[in-house]
């Protein structure tokens, strides 16, 4: 991203869920987009009146930004509908300070929602057709992962046991949150003993299905001081995609995160070891070991060592996908928008059981197709201004 955004001239106010798991029946995304919404904004005191840019991505909508507007009575001056995937939210981020320096607008919802767990596997987006794929049977979008985490071992010497180590971090962080989907614990063994998916992935090395929407509520620095909650400042942002197709992957083991990290660290002028949390898109355990790698928390081809002995596990050196992820606690399709709502609570200081002591920046990573676009934020208290 080359455009000249401030460091710390906008500031998400409001954050909030909507219900999760499996819902009403009936409801469809855009219901869950709006219920979320309508809790972001009691989240920071603002109301409808006062969103002049509205935000929003779904697998299933077509036009999700006419749609909500439509739903909740709004006619916004600006409009965005990036679809990146997982990472659109983190995208949405930059796009929307950019509209609030640029004046387009002055309160932005960033608002998405999904009722795949409802739908059921059949009704879920499928990828494009590719030619060059379909004629292996690949198991969308399990076989594209299993690839990048086949080759990683191959490269590195990365182990299941090690991949598993993940998910049992992400586990005990779940068993801290009282809205995560999963309440039991979960051992290393039970990973591995889980049935196979697409090998080397397990079913616990693999995300949850459930329903869910996320609201943000993004507006100026100068605003957010006059509101409810403390804000969490956007100190940097970045983005970066490398294909589409996995089979048009440049590297298996290295993403676009290079990328789009080196951007957001750049402009919030830190480093990795200035993180305090980081919550990073796990739609596979390979996916969190790539992005350790990939945003410098440890050198590529250790990501496998970094992670045992429960170093992002609750009490671990670096705090990692602190409400469970997604995991453990929910991923209703695109999971980007929980980890950025997870990244303000922890600077708010309302993490409870799960809250990482004196955290005052947070990083959210967000990952969209197969290991295609590539989102990093960092956000901060007013202590990192």
């Amino acid at each position: 991203m080359n455009t000249p955004l401030r460091r710390g001239a906008t500031a998400i106010v409001g954050a909030a869920e909507s219900d999760l798991g499996k819902v009403a029946p009936g409801l469809g995304p855009i219901d869950l987009m709006a219920q979320a919404a309508g809790r972001a904004l009691d989240d920071c005191g603002l109301s409808l009146r006062d969103v002049d840019g509205v935000f929003a991505t779904t697998s299933q909508s077509r036009m999700p930004t006419l749609a909500l507007c439509e739903y909740l009575g709004l006619q916004p001056r600006h409009h965005d509908a990036t679809n990146m995937g997982g990472a659109s939210f983190m995208t949405m981020i930059g796009h929307a300070q950019a509209a609030i320096e640029a004046g387009l607008c002055e309160v932005a919802l960033i608002a998405y929602g999904s009722t795949q767990r409802s739908l059921g596997r059949a009704n879920v987006a499928a990828p494009d057709p590719n030619p060059h794929e379909a004629p292996y049977r690949p198991l969308y979008t399990a076989s594209s992962y299993a690839l990048a985490a086949s080759r990683h071992m191959h490269e590195y010497g990365t182990t299941r046991r090690q991949l598993a180590e993940i998910a049992v971090a992400a586990r005990q962080w779940a068993l801290r949150n009282p809205a995560a989907w999963e309440k039991k614990p979960l051992t290393v063994d039970d990973v591995l003993a889980s049935p196979m998916i697409s090998e080397p992935l397990t079913l616990r090395d693999c995300c949850l299905v459930t329903d869910g929407g996320g609201a943000l509520i993004v507006t100026s620095t100068e605003r957010a001081r006059d509101l409810r909650r403390a804000p969490a400042y956007v100190l940097g942002v970045g983005e970066a995609i490398s294909h589409y197709s996995i089979s048009a992957m440049p590297d298996l083991t290295t993403t676009a995160a290079v990328q789009s990290g080196a951007q957001a660290y750049r402009m919030a002028g830190l480093r990795p070891a200035d993180v305090d949390a980081a919550q990073l898109y796990d739609a596979f355990t390979i996916t969190t070991l790539l992005f350790l790698e990939d945003l410098g928390f440890c050198p590529k081809g250790e990501g496998g060592r970094y992670v045992e002995d429960g170093r992002i596990a609750p009490g671990g050196e670096l705090p990692v996908n602190t409400s469970g992820g997604g995991l453990s606690y929910c991923h209703p399709g695109m999971y980007g928008i929980f980890a950025l709502i997870e990244a303000v609570r922890q600077l708010r200081g309302d993490g409870g059981e799960r809250q990482v002591a004196g955290c005052e920046t947070a990083l959210a990573h967000g990952n969209g197709g197969t290991l295609s676009s590539q989102s990093t934020v960092i956000l901060g208290s007013a202590a990192t201004l």
